[in-house]
This record gives C-alpha cells, sequence and structure tokens, in this order.
C-alpha cells in the first residue's frame, strides 16, 4: 500500500549530492560548471533556464547542500520586497558567522523589477548567492544588471534513459522493489512524462494507490494521469508519421486535417518547438512569396513558444496553422533555393566578375574592379552579374519557373 508520509514521493527521494543527480551531467560531472564549483568552493549566482521537471529546484538544493550554505527558497508568485529583506537580514548575519547564503527564487521572472532591483547591491556585495528558476528565456524577464552578475545555465528536458534511472531508482529510494513498474509501464510513463521528471514521480506516486500494492500497469498509470492518453513516440515511428500528415495537410490546405494533426502532436506530448520549427520551414518551403506574411507570423509563433510555454503558447501555434493553412501556396523560394545550390556546386570555383568587385584601392581600380559600374538604385552592368562561365544561365527556366 501507499506509504504512509505527509511529504510527496519527489520530495522524498530528492538527491542530496552533485553524484546522485541524474540527468544534466554536463553541469554535475567531473570538471563541468557545478561540480567546479562546489570542489573549489567559490560559488556564484546562477540563473537556471529550462522546462518544468528538468531539475531546477534539486540541483539549487544539491549546490547548497554540497557547499554547506544556508538554503533559503522564495517563490516569485507569494514573495514582495519585504521577504527579501528579512532574507538578506538572515543571510548579513549568516555572513558575520562565516556561513554563505544561498537564496533560491522559483518562477524568478514573476518578480517584478522593483524585487529584482532590491536584489541587486547584495548579490554584488557577495551577501547571498542567488540561484534562479525560471521557464521562460531570462533575457526578457530578468534585469540586466543581475544577468550579468550571474551565469545562465540551460537545462535540457531530461532524456528518456534518465527518466527511467530516475524512476527506478526512486522506487529503491523508497524501499519497492524496481519490479513493482512492469515493463511496458515504465516504457509508458517515460512516454508521457515528456522529460519532465515532477510528472513522472507524481504519476507514479498515484499510480500506487490504484495498484493496491500489485504491479502497476499501464492503465494504472493512464488512470493516474487522469486523462486517455495519446499513443506517440517523439522519436519513433508515430512522429515521423504524425509530422508527415501535419505538413501534408497544411500543403493541401486541409484545415480539419491540419488542426487534427496538431491537437495529436500536443496531446502524444510533443516538444510545441519542434512544431512551430517546422511551421517556420513550411511558410517559406510552401508559401513562400505567394504570402510573405506567412513567414513573419511563423515566426511570430516561434517566438511566442519559446517565451511563453505549453500550454498557453497552444494558441499562437493553431493560430500559426491555420494562416498557414489558408494561405495560397508556391514552389518557387524552394525551386529556386534548389537550382542556386546545385549551380553553385557545379561551380564552386567561378570567379567573380571584376566589374562588379568593389575597387577599394588605386591598384585594384586599374585592374578594372568596378569598371562601369554606378551606384544607384536599379543599376544593371551591361555585362551582367554572373560570372563568365554562367552568363546565359537562367535560374527562372532551371527551376521550370516559366
Amino acid at each position: 500500500m501507499f506509504k504512509e508520509t505527509n511529504k510527496p514521493l519527489a520530495e522524498r527521494v530528492r538527491p542530496e549530492r552533485l553524484a546522485e543527480v541524474v540527468g544534466q551531467e554536463e553541469l554535475t560531472g567531473k570538471g563541468k560548471l557545478l561540480a567546479e564549483m562546489v570542489r573549489t568552493n567559490s560559488p556564484v549566482s546562477l540563473i537556471f533556464w529550462g522546462p518544468p521537471g528538468s531539475g531546477k529546484t534539486t540541483l539549487a538544493r544539491v549546490f547548497a547542500h554540497e557547499l554547506k550554505a544556508e538554503f533559503t527558497e522564495m517563490s516569485a508568485v507569494m514573495s514582495g520586497v519585504a521577504d527579501v529583506r528579512r532574507v538578506i537580514e538572515l543571510a548579513e548575519l549568516n555572513k558575520r558567522l562565516g556561513r554563505p547564503t544561498i537564496v533560491f527564487i522559483d518562477e524568478i521572472h514573476r518578480f517584478n523589477k522593483a524585487q529584482q532591483d532590491s536584489l541587486l547591491p547584495h548579490v554584488e556585495k557577495g551577501t547571498i548567492t542567488l540561484v534562479g528558476a525560471t521557464t521562460e528565456n531570462p533575457s526578457f524577464s530578468v534585469i540586466s544588471p543581475l544577468l550579468s552578475r550571474s551565469r545562465v545555465v540551460v537545462l535540457k528536458p531530461l532524456s528518456a534513459e534518465a527518466l527511467r534511472a530516475i524512476v527506478l531508482g526512486a522506487l529503491k529510494k523508497d524501499g519497492r522493489k524496481t519490479d513493482l513498474l512492469a515493463p511496458e509501464a515504465l516504457d509508458f510513463l517515460v512516454r508521457v512524462a515528456g522529460g519532465d521528471a515532477r510528472v513522472a514521480l507524481s504519476t507514479l506516486e498515484v499510480a500506487m494507490l490504484f495498484s493496491d500494492g500489485g504491479m502497476i500497469t499501464p492503465k494504472d498509470l493512464e488512470t493516474a494521469l487522469g486523462r486517455k492518453v495519446a499513443r506517440h513516440d517523439r522519436k519513433g515511428e508515430s512522429h515521423y508519421n504524425l509530422a508527415s500528415a501535419f505538413i501534408k495537410s497544411l500543403r493541401g490546405s486541409d484545415a480539419s486535417a491540419a488542426l487534427y494533426y496538431l491537437a495529436r502532436f500536443l496531446q502524444g506530448g510533443e516538444d510545441p518547438l519542434f512544431i512551430a520549427r517546422r511551421m517556420a520551414i513550411f511558410a517559406s518551403e510552401d508559401i513562400g512569396l505567394a504570402d510573405n506574411q506567412a513567414l513573419m507570423l511563423a515566426e511570430t509563433a516561434l517566438e511566442d513558444t519559446k517565451n511563453v510555454g505549453m500550454p498557453e503558447c497552444q494558441y499562437a501555434l493553431f493560430h500559426a496553422a491555420l494562416y498557414l493553412v489558408r494561405a495560397p501556396k508556391s514552389r518557387e523560394v524552394a525551386d529556386r533555393m534548389s537550382s542556386a545550390l546545385k549551380k553553385a556546386e557545379e561551380t564552386p570555383d567561378a570567379l567573380v566578375p571584376l566589374h562588379i568587385r568593389n575597387a577599394t584601392t588605386d591598384l585594384m581600380g586599374e585592374l578594372g574592379y568596378g569598371k562601369g559600374y554606378h551606384w544607384q538604385a536599379g543599376f544593371r552592368h551591361e555585362k551582367g552579374f554572373l560570372p563568365e562561365e554562367l552568363k546565359d544561365w537562367d535560374i527562372r527556366k532551371d527551376a521550370k519557373l516559366e
């Protein structure tokens, strides 16, 4: 049965040392940033930027524990300037006693300018080491003076391998057998977690209730999630099938199909940035000059997805998809690009004609650099602009545009 405790599973099994942290090895491994700060006892202020469940809070706590520092956690949603003042008073006392203080601010992007300004002098004086956590680009949400005094650390979604290790390690650390999870249930849990350790552990914990001490099945996990989970492997055939169906539906101007496959993507846990990038490519590849607004809208959706994140970025994704599906289609950009790349590959050593080279010295002018060229709008040189061996090449004919 479920273990009697007030702490959730994710808290009970949270690592306390860098060596216990699974995932983000590029920060915690030997010779890496956090490991070196601990080894040399020389912490600097950090901003952890990454998706939910990627280990921002865990790394902050482990960092403080390894440095034997006072760890003070604040929520940007719940705390104000008065709370910052109280934390600084404690940090100043710790400093007099020779103990460092690490102030962890979750969702630091929600701190307003006044709140962030109140931290600045204490970071500068070394009264505190600031560790902020954010799911949003800190360039837009953290004031420049604070950013310049901190190291921004980008965290990635946890890999499937890391999530497997975290789940199995959590069962073991919580005093349970690792075979409590059926193999297909472990695969299912890793897939639906989508790189988020918190989702994986909280789902596992609730599923323990439904299994009643027996082996946990995919059905138990689905019940714990409270919803039917779409079948979608982000790295397998399902991923490529959905991507193909989505793009072909956009190309075919079928709004029902395009939006359906977009919804399938998102419900299956696909990275929304992958979808946004594909639409940005599509805007030039399949629409191009037929509607120049398409690329701008797709790029805006991509930026919105980066800055806002799920679930709110879904509005921008559906907005862009609906625009792209309705837009006129043209292959002109793609066809001309293909022809130009092919021709450049065939003639990599063709010389730029002298008459369109810059004559930056007198000698160059004497040699014919820039001869007959005039700097005026729409000027067309009588000798053309292409190398001699390509003077009869017409990209429009080559790309079958005429």
